[in-house]
């Protein structure tokens, strides 16, 4: 093993020290796990007539289909509106022209600092409360609006922390500036930028649970109508909290798996000018 001049090698005293460390801190954990159970218990949260509704057909097709179906539609709807948008501003704020970059900015700013929560309310009055699809409309415009602002950020962040020497070298060869974007810079920032989309990814996903308070459809939606009629809260939150999990470890799951096949091992290739179905490696 290689030991790096910035990070000295424990030795064999420090790993003893971190293996107790860790036995420790699990073991701190488990008794935390522990104690919530036996309160839980003690409450009676556990007993079966409160966990009954999740066995029930009917009660599990709504958590599915009218919950965690919907719940992914509005991400989704959400996620592919946010990449557009962020694309947009992002490109916007790195613009050469004022009253292109301007404007791009201030909406990013302006997005970036409004609460979710009090964008879906905006837009669902605005769209009326009273239509049956202004709560789903809420929730995906103003994730929307909120997470395309951040990725405008990062992707702004990401083409800026792209080696100025890329660009130079594209322009040495005669390659125009849309080219140097689109073959050049877009791509190796797409590689650093990956990790920060999937983060924002997953706030989207989560933010729909704030889609209760427009009555917009999910899983929190068909949750609270649960515990309302069945006066379970513990035990549907828990279910709730598990789907959220389980979805959001099989998104990172995904996109470690993307990552890894089409952007960790993939080689930049730039073509030359003036020479056909020719290519050199960047």
């Amino acid at each position: 093993m290689s030991a790096s001049v910035l990070f000295d090698s424990p030795g064999p005293r420090t790993r003893t020290r971190h293996r107790l460390y860790s036995v420790a801190a699990a073991v701190l954990l488990l008794l935390g796990a522990a104690w919530v159970a036996r309160g839980l218990n003690d409450h009676g949260q556990f007993a079966y007539a409160k966990w009954e509704p999740f066995v029930t057909p009917s009660y599990v097709q709504a958590l599915l289909v009218d919950g965690l179906l919907k719940t992914l539609e509005m991400a989704v709807l959400a996620i592919a509106g946010a990449v557009i948008l962020g694309a947009a501003l992002g490109l916007g704020k790195l613009s050469e022209h004022r009253w292109i970059r301007w404007p791009s900015a201030a909406v990013v700013e302006f997005f970036r600092a409004t609460p979710v929560l009090l964008l879906m309310i905006f837009i669902w009055y605005r769209l009326g409360i009273n239509e049956d699809s202004s709560g789903f409309l809420a929730v995906v415009f103003a994730l929307t609006l909120y997470n395309g602002s951040v990725l405008a950020e990062v992707l702004r962040a990401g083409i800026n922390a792209v080696p100025k020497g890329q660009s130079e070298a594209a322009y040495a060869i005669g390659m125009r500036k849309s080219q140097v974007m689109s073959v050049v810079v877009v791509p190796q920032a797409v590689k650093i930028m990956f990790p920060a989309i999937i983060a924002q990814c997953i706030v989207a996903l989560k933010d729909t649970a704030l889609g209760t308070a427009v009555l917009a459809p999910g899983l929190m939606y068909v949750g609270k109508a649960i515990y309302n009629e069945q006066h379970n809260q513990v035990p549907t939150v828990l279910v709730v909290a598990f789907l959220y999990v389980t979805v959001n470890l099989l998104l990172l799951w995904l996109a470690t798996w993307a990552q890894k096949k089409y952007v960790g091992e993939k080689k930049l290739v730039v073509p030359m000018v003036g020479a056909a179905d020719t290519g050199s490696a960047v």
